[in-house]
């Protein structure tokens, strides 16, 4: 039996482990996948406050070092359910765990375009972390489909190896901070085809190119790529709770700067709530939010 019973590893949730066992709650982190979430996947963080620059990777397991010092317990099991009562059970896929309070900070997955083929191709020259996986493509030619700031990321990353870069944008321009935009434009290896829609993947047992259409004129040409990098943004995966922690139209789950759901004793923080901005620095304060008011609930 544990106070407090935190679902995801990102920010969120292990600042959320931070804060509950700071304030003397027995505490157990639920992870399906990789210990601090989305970050791992980002080389160079430069707008988190107290460092000018760290990697996703390094501050995570900075997170996942703390939490574990103070006591929290950790666990990898990928959570189906959650039964409300007294006291409440999440159900994993490995086992059942009891607690007094829930946290969802689920975070979110990696944006998918849904086109025929594309789950096979992920791996076999499809892909979402150029730090992981760029090495693949030094010399050669990368495509990275996505304007905003996790595409920025990856284009810089890929044109430090990579002979070519070229970049898919639906848009007429590039959506992330106006900086890494100038820094993608002055490398002379990246060519942006703006205006622009993958629509298929090429190649047979692996990826050799990508069908492009143009949304302006309704063009359509192949583009021939050793690799291509999927960096349109993520998705929730808040089916789970939905019966406990009510979703809006975009499947993310309703709750305020309070982290509060209409649901006593469960709380949501991070990427998987309902908020104007998916920063680091927002999901840490979620998870402090949602930490400090569950421990409130607690001690009514």
């Amino acid at each position: 039996m544990y106070d407090i019973i935190i679902i995801g590893a990102g920010p969120a949730g292990l600042t959320a482990a931070i804060y509950a066992r700071r304030s003397g709650k027995t505490v157990l982190v639920l992870e399906k996948d990789t210990f601090g979430g989305q970050i791992t996947f980002s080389p160079k963080l430069e707008n988190y406050p107290g460092f000018e620059t760290i990697s996703g990777n390094d501050l995570a397991q900075r997170m996942l070092e703390q939490a574990m010092a103070l006591g929290a317990d950790v666990e990898m099991d990928t959570v189906t359910g959650i039964e409300n009562g007294s006291p409440k059970v999440v159900i994993g896929e490995l086992a059942r765990y009891e607690g007094r309070a829930v946290i969802i900070a689920a975070g979110a997955r990696h944006r998918r375009l849904n086109l025929p083929r594309e789950e096979e191709m992920i791996g076999n020259g499809l892909s979402f972390c150029a730090v992981c996986d760029g090495a693949f493509y030094a010399g050669g030619h990368a495509a990275v489909i996505g304007g905003g700031n996790t595409a920025l990321q990856e284009i810089l990353l890929l044109a430090d190896t990579c002979a070519k870069v070229t970049v898919i944008q639906n848009l007429a321009f590039l959506t992330g901070e106006q900086k890494m935009i100038d820094q993608v434009l002055a490398r002379k290896n990246v060519e942006i085809l703006y205006s622009s829609l993958c629509v298929g993947y090429e190649g047979d047992e692996a990826l050799t190119g990508l069908r492009i259409r143009n949304t302006e004129t309704g063009e359509e040409r192949s583009l021939s790529v050793d690799g291509a990098f999927l960096a349109i943004g993520t998705e929730p995966e808040n089916l789970a709770y939905a019966a406990l922690a009510p979703l809006d139209g975009q499947g993310y789950i309703k709750a305020g700067e309070d982290c509060t759901t209409p649901t006593e004793g469960i709380f949501a923080a991070g990427d998987c709530r309902t908020k104007a901005f998916r920063q680091v620095a927002t999901a840490v304060s979620d998870g402090a939010a949602a930490a400090l008011n569950a421990c409130r609930w607690l001690d009514r």
